[in-house]
């Protein structure tokens, strides 16, 4: 699981009939310590976050599980929304 912060909202014009339903979030991943870690990235929703939230990401084929439709292409899921960071 990748963890990271919803930093915006993605709106496709277009988008697979697999995906009908599925809202897509910008995503800055983050390390342990929460500090930036590579490149934002696009992710399906399958929870309900919101911007300012941290999360957890499913990659790979872990991914398109919780999606409505059986059959997708997804490659990252925001599968969990992390409440408290302790160390």
């Amino acid at each position: 699981m990748i963890p990271g912060k919803v930093i915006g909202r993605l709106v496709a014009s277009h988008a697979l009939r697999e995906f009908t339903g599925v809202k897509f979030l910008l995503v800055q991943p983050v390390d342990e310590t929460l500090a930036d870690s590579g490149k934002a990235v696009v992710a399906c929703d399958a929870i309900g976050a919101n911007v300012g939230e941290f999360v957890y990401m499913a990659q790979g084929r872990e991914a398109t599980f919780p999606l409505p439709e059986k059959f997708n292409p997804a490659d990252l899921t925001i599968i969990a929304i992390i409440d408290v960071v302790t160390k």
